[in-house]
């Protein structure tokens, strides 16, 4: 028997305790992951948004690859699922706060870590990772003693709800939109500083340094050379003087723009949009420009910040308009990586062994 995290969102929690409870879904990226769970592991379930501990289910059934409808009306993306039985499952002012002192400085998950710090967080970045033994055994616990207790842990509904997010119904399918709220954005306004302009200039770097470990050649916007280049030193012909693409110029001149591109050959593998003022929409338009001008280009597109700005990057991915491009909607299509994330991937010691695969290890989707 192991423990398994089983992530969920305010809209998949409330989703799921309206259901039957007899399956738990995931994208079919985690597949692999999904091979090592048998009848008998634990899902230790987490609410994201408010950082809670909200239930455990019981794994009855391995994994079967299901496309019926599950969590939504139609093209669910959750499609890999496991039969389950919830032996615990918190209402949520009872659910339980990851910064509750026991819980904090007992987790090894959190031990050691500032609780307004965004480092831990990268171990609660997918679904299906291992939770140590020790963990898990204490979260059970934890669980098992509030189902009997009820201790309330006030939630603020008004933040709750703007997390059950509307849906637009295109042509093809139903996806979740966000609709943002009006001078939720104060900072916009702000002044961009020097030291946010060297952080993106540092993670170009990091990302050009990583794409060539593994093979690519990389293009930099020539405004941003010099300075990346002050971080990174390219071997040989790595980086490009020119884009060996043949496309209109309306598209060359805009995929000349993003922050960096890994290619091999003529072709564009991986785009990133680094965020390099105090608002994160610029990139994702740029990317939603890109699918505008070619729908059947096939790139996977990234947007890279701090993990500060997560929910900020998923918020502008889902704003309605970016929902209806002919490809699909954006939020399917382009994931946020953090920084903490790329300085992880960076130190891997048999990086250039390793296929741009890997990523999947590290990004993260729209949730």
């Amino acid at each position: 028997m192991a423990y398994y995290l089983n992530i969920f969102s305010p809209e998949t929690y409330e989703t799921f305790s309206k259901s039957d409870m007899s399956l738990s879904g995931f994208r079919e990226r985690q597949i692999h992951a999904a091979e090592r769970i048998h009848p008998g592991d634990k899902f230790i379930c987490y609410m994201t948004k408010f950082s809670r501990w909200i239930g455990i289910l019981d794994v009855t059934k391995d994994y079967i690859i299901d496309e019926s409808p599950l969590y939504y009306q139609e093209n669910d993306p959750f499609v890999v699922r496991f039969g389950v039985k919830p032996t615990i499952w918190l209402n949520k002012e009872h659910t339980i706060p990851i910064r509750e002192d026991e819980v904090w400085n007992t987790l090894s998950l959190t031990k050691g870590y500032q609780k307004h710090s965004s480092l831990w967080t990268g171990r609660f970045r997918a679904s299906l990772i291992e939770i140590p033994e020790k963990d898990g055994k204490f979260l059970e616990s934890l669980l098992v003693t509030q189902q009997t207790q009820q201790r309330v842990y006030e939630i603020d509904e008004h933040e709750y709800r703007k997390f059950l997010k509307p849906r637009v119904h295109r042509s093809d399918k139903v996806v979740t939109v966000a609709i943002p709220e009006e001078n939720t954005e104060p900072e916009q306004q702000q002044e961009v500083t020097d030291f946010v302009v060297r952080e993106s200039i540092k993670y170009q770097a990091v990302l050009a340094k990583i794409g060539e470990k593994m093979g690519f050649s990389i293009w930099l916007p020539k405004n941003d050379r010099s300075r990346v280049l002050q971080e990174w030193k390219p071997d040989g012909n790595t980086l490009l003087n020119t884009l060996p693409l043949n496309y209109d110029e309306a598209t060359i001149r805009t995929i000349e723009q993003i922050d960096v591109l890994w290619l091999r050959k003529r072709s564009i593998v991986r785009a990133f949009e680094v965020e390099h003022t105090t608002s994160v929409y610029s990139g994702i338009l740029r990317m939603a420009d890109l699918l505008a001008l070619q729908p059947n280009m096939d790139i996977k597109l990234h947007i890279v910040a701090p993990s500060s700005r997560k929910d900020k990057v998923f918020q502008e991915l889902q704003r309605p308009v970016f929902s209806l491009l002919e490809k699909g909607a954006l939020s399917e299509l382009c994931t946020y990586i953090s920084y903490d994330s790329l300085d992880e991937l960076v130190k891997q010691k048999l990086l250039s062994h390793l296929s741009d695969t890997v990523l999947a290890e590290y990004e993260e989707e729209v949730e």
